[in-house]
């Protein structure tokens, strides 16, 4: 086993003792970056940018020159299983995802392929394969996934929703119909995932951005399952090294407890959860990441430092927090305030290390 130089990330996801707060943000390679803006006009689209494996790469990296960052997250997007499954992702200038074909009736579920990681999904492998290369064991790689319940969101409604009618219509009036399509892709998931750690992700995330969508019953039967059953299903256990996974679910705090009891590693905070109240519930279970409001970083360098500092007491002494943003970094960022929030969780979080 090949030790990683600066393994903090995993050691706090498994609650063994550190010497400070970890720290990497959700979508740090980004569109708030001069330097990515610059490399996704060049690259024409932001699809070539996913499929080019070096591209991918250039752009995983981007952010660790500026920032001393404890991880690195594959630079990918959700919807690419969807994609590879035949529905033709597109992006338009300025808008969200958007698919050709959707999801409505049985023979649709049935007609879906289950793409072969290696095959229909090559690029992102090779994706992992070129950045981890590149990150030379410094800092540990994240894979990740979209999970069932959000990547089917997309794939019935078309693209980006606000009222999830369709999708919502189906889990009331047609059950079977979405468990048959949640259960395909958890299956997909699962390979995905398990192919990304064979590739060589140190650990995985599932983003399950639209599970707080739904109602208290049917986030356990529609999300929370699925993710558990891929959670289950994943190799754990690579070259003697333990691959943790982080489940975050956005607007899922009233959750913890039931996302714990999935088997999970680490549990992802939004902004409207609070630190202290999620260590007392499940602490003792799993780690926790968060939970800045990305807003925040809108405000001055005192803001951003107090913040940090805030969110540091509330977490308390001990391992087993990674510091992180309570969901994506916003485009409109200024960099430089970045900077000021990763150096702040480094500098600030010590005395809470300390026996």
């Amino acid at each position: 086993m090949i030790k990683i130089e600066n393994d903090r990330y995993l050691r706090a996801l498994l609650r063994q003792p550190v010497d400070r707060t970890p720290v990497w943000l959700m979508r740090q390679a980004g569109r708030y970056l001069p330097e990515y803006r610059q490399l996704r006009a060049e690259a024409g689209d932001f699809m070539t940018l996913c499929q080019t494996p070096e591209l991918a790469c250039e752009v995983t990296l981007q952010p660790l020159r500026r920032y001393d960052l404890d991880a690195a997250i594959l630079f990918s997007d959700i919807l690419t299983i969807p994609d590879a499954m035949g529905l033709g992702l597109t992006f338009g200038s300025g808008e969200g995802p958007k698919f050709a074909k959707t999801i409505q009736h049985q023979r649709d579920v049935d007609a879906l392929p289950l793409p072969d990681p290696e095959g229909e999904l090559r690029y992102v492998m090779d994706a992992v394969r070129t950045i981890k290369k590149a990150l030379a064991q410094k800092i540990p790689l994240i894979g990740f996934s979209g999970s069932p319940w959000t990547l089917a969101t997309y794939m019935v409604e078309g693209g980006s929703s606000k009222q999830f009618a369709r999708i919502k219509q189906m889990m009331y009036r047609e059950p079977q119909l979405l468990h048959g399509l949640l259960s395909k892709l958890a299956t997909s998931v699962t390979q995905y995932l398990n192919a990304q750690i064979a590739a060589g992700a140190d650990a995985l995330m599932i983003f399950d951005t639209w599970g707080g969508v739904l109602p208290h019953q049917e986030y356990q039967h529609f999300s929370l399952q699925y993710m558990t059953q891929i959670v289950q299903g994943l190799n754990r256990q690579h070259e003697g090294r333990t691959i943790p996974v982080t489940l975050f679910t956005k607007g899922g705090g009233q959750w913890l407890e039931a996302i714990a009891a999935s088997g999970c590693d680490a549990i992802g905070l939004d902004w409207t959860t609070d630190m202290t109240a999620a260590r007392q519930r499940v602490g003792d279970k799993v780690a926790l990441q968060g939970n800045m409001d990305p807003a925040v970083l809108y405000g001055d360098d005192a803001l951003v430092s107090l913040k940090v500092q805030e969110i540091l007491s509330q977490y308390g002494h001990g391992s087993g927090h990674v510091f992180n943003l309570g969901h994506g970094i916003t485009p409109d960022i200024e960099p430089e305030r970045v900077k000021t929030f990763v150096d702040a969780v480094h500098h600030f979080s010590v005395p809470y290390h300390q026996s």
